[in-house]
């Protein structure tokens, strides 16, 4: 079957000597690996390398065959070109980070519209945007309610919000945080990406901040591992 959709480029890597898999999540389909044949020699061609740079938005036709793990592209274009994502190396670094979690938790081959919608939507954000500091920092606690793990903030006046149970309480407990700690998390807990957050933070507040949500993450994602990238992201954040 022949599909054309839009898709989202997380993750590529290299097989064989010139080959390449890159792993889309697209809009029609969910998530889909393809195979790219002599894609270092395709410069000329219709299958451009720099097409799949990672979270580049695409507009495919391909042809997906249930029966096989790896798809193959018949047309690829870019469906909107970014501006800045891949030259500033604060955001290039960005799009390391979030495609290397995306690549980890997204593996669903069906549509998820609303959830494609969110990803597209708040890259070209991104990409337009000067206030970027704190940007992954809300990606990945807007994505809670698309993974169906958003905290629930109905409770938000108790001292304590519990990181395992998604919730505030009253007393202190395991995976709890309070405070200081809390203070910064707060703003970041509603369940959509919010483009008013402008608070100035630090190198240590972003860092502490990335610390809690990626705890969260851990303790209600089984699949969800530690991202060998956020070393980068801390060298170029800090």
């Amino acid at each position: 079957m022949v599909i054309s959709t839009k898709a989202i480029v997380i993750s590529k890597i290299k097989y064989n000597d010139n080959d390449l898999i890159v792993k889309c999540y697209t809009a029609s389909s969910g998530v889909k690996s393809y195979l790219i044949k002599n894609a270092s020699k395709t410069k000329k061609g219709k299958l451009k390398p720099a097409y799949f740079q990672l979270l580049s938005l695409l507009q495919i036709e391909a042809e997906h065959k249930e029966t096989r793990g790896l798809q193959y592209f018949k047309e690829v274009r870019l469906h909107k070109p970014y501006e800045s994502l891949h030259t500033n190396i604060f955001k290039s670094t960005v799009l390391l980070f979030l495609s290397e979690i995306l690549s980890m938790i997204l593996n669903e081959e069906e549509a998820n519209t609303p959830l494609f919608e969110y990803i597209e939507t708040t890259l070209l954000w991104f990409d337009a945007s000067e206030n970027t500091g704190t940007f992954h920092h809300q990606f990945l606690m807007g994505l809670t309610k698309f993974l169906g793990i958003n905290p629930d903030t109905t409770q938000n006046d108790q001292p304590y919000f519990n990181l395992q149970d998604g919730k505030f309480q009253p007393n202190l407990g395991d995976y709890c945080v309070s405070g200081e700690k809390l203070k910064l998390l707060k703003p970041f807990l509603g369940t959509k990406f919010d483009t008013t957050i402008t608070h100035a933070l630090n190198a240590f507040q972003k860092h502490e901040l990335l610390n809690m949500i990626l705890s969260y993450f851990k303790l209600h994602l089984h699949a969800f591992k530690h991202p060998k990238s956020l070393t980068v992201l801390n060298q170029v954040y800090s």
